[in-house]
């Protein structure tokens, strides 16, 4: 049996985690009509249980913050009651969990938008990207630059939001800055281009970010509010000219805050851990509150990070996907389960609910 500090208890505010593995968001497409988790959700959760903290897949704040299809949504009474039997279930089996709040800003397509219109951006550039419409991927609609007497109303969607995850019995809320969604399009000078208050300097463009942080930290509790960055991934086409600096402020102002953590991807999303130079170490010392390290990471470097105290909680994501028990397969060093990436993305029960654990496994062979 493995020995790591992957396996040690963890206190993250009110609640202390079994171990430090999390099961990192991962969209899988299966909403019912409304937007409503799907009931095999609950199983599905149900089953990943184990991990010292659950954070579900990004779930849209508004039907504006929607860019793919069925995904659920956390912005009406019968998304917040089918989260509701969700959060029972991981409860019921010991664990716990988070939601993480989303709004994709321009990575979205005219057929989601309310009567038809255009995605909403920082500015009226469109993502060189896909999206998820319509059983296949398309590439997304041309967006169309927020007016600044619309953004309060971005922040006060995330502030429902949150409202709504309490009253569906999430242990916390993870807000989405990361992976080109909107927040990180504000934030990165690639794809804001604004002259007002929301552009142009560092401060101007991590205050949406900031913004939506503090709104969101005042409803639910700074003890219960974490927020997800990704300073160089490339994904849904974002880039900035000097990521250090705009990260290291971002990370203050978020200190400043008292977050419960920032989770952090290291590198480029799915991808190399190196695709650009960057010191996180920077954002760890900057950070007072918890640091979840994410991306490509397996149980040596999890047990290396850990070890060198380069972060406090290790998130893992595909391996959840294909194996519901695998802080008990990584704690014995047993095979992992491959995924099927044929079924990442909408469909039932099949590569969701159907995945073997050891027990079950050793008794089919």
């Amino acid at each position: 049996m493995s020995v790591s500090k992957l396996f040690d208890p963890y206190k993250l505010g009110a609640v202390t985690l079994s171990n430090r593995a999390v099961m990192a968001p991962l969209t899988r497409n299966r909403a019912v009509a409304g937007f409503v988790p799907n009931p095999l959700a609950i199983e599905y959760y149900g089953q990943r249980a184990s991990a010292g903290l659950l954070i579900t897949e990004a779930s849209q704040v508004s039907q504006q913050g929607q860019g793919y299809q069925d995904t659920p949504g956390i912005y009406t009474k019968e998304q917040v009651a089918g989260w509701r039997k969700v959060t029972d279930r991981v409860h019921e089996r010991g664990g716990h969990i988070y939601i993480q709040l989303w709004h994709v800003g321009r990575i979205s397509h005219t057929t989601l938008q309310e009567n038809g219109g255009a995605p909403v951006a920082p500015s009226a550039i469109r993502a060189n990207t896909k999206t998820f419409v319509g059983g296949s991927f398309a590439d997304v609609s041309e967006p169309r630059a927020l007016e600044i007497g619309e953004i309060p109303g971005i922040i006060d969607s995330f502030k429902r939001a949150s409202a709504n995850a309490l009253e569906a019995g999430f242990d916390g809320v993870e807000i989405h800055g990361a992976n080109g969604y909107l927040l990180d399009q504000f934030a990165k000078d690639g794809s804001n281009k604004r002259t007002d208050a929301y552009g142009g300097p560092i401060e101007n463009r991590a205050r949406l970010m900031i913004e939506v942080a503090q709104a969101v930290a005042a409803e639910a509790g700074a003890d219960r509010t974490g927020i997800r960055i990704s300073p160089v991934t490339p994904a849904n086409d974002v880039s900035d000219s000097n990521p250090q600096p705009l990260f290291d402020h971002i990370v203050d102002q978020l200190n400043a805050l008292k977050l419960i953590y920032i989770h952090v991807i290291e590198g480029a999303t799915g991808g190399p851990r190196d695709n650009a130079p960057f010191d996180y170490d920077s954002l760890r010392k900057r950070f007072s509150g918890t640091y979840i390290a994410n991306n490509g990471y397996n149980f040596k470097l999890a047990t290396e990070v850990l070890d060198k105290n380069k972060a406090d909680l290790i998130a893992f994501g595909k391996p959840f996907i294909s194996n519901p028990d695998l802080v008990e397969r990584l704690k014995l060093g047993a095979p992992l389960n491959d995924f099927d990436k044929a079924t990442f993305y909408g469909g039932g029960a099949k590569g969701y609910t159907d995945y073997p654990v050891l027990g079950r496994q050793a008794a089919a062979e």
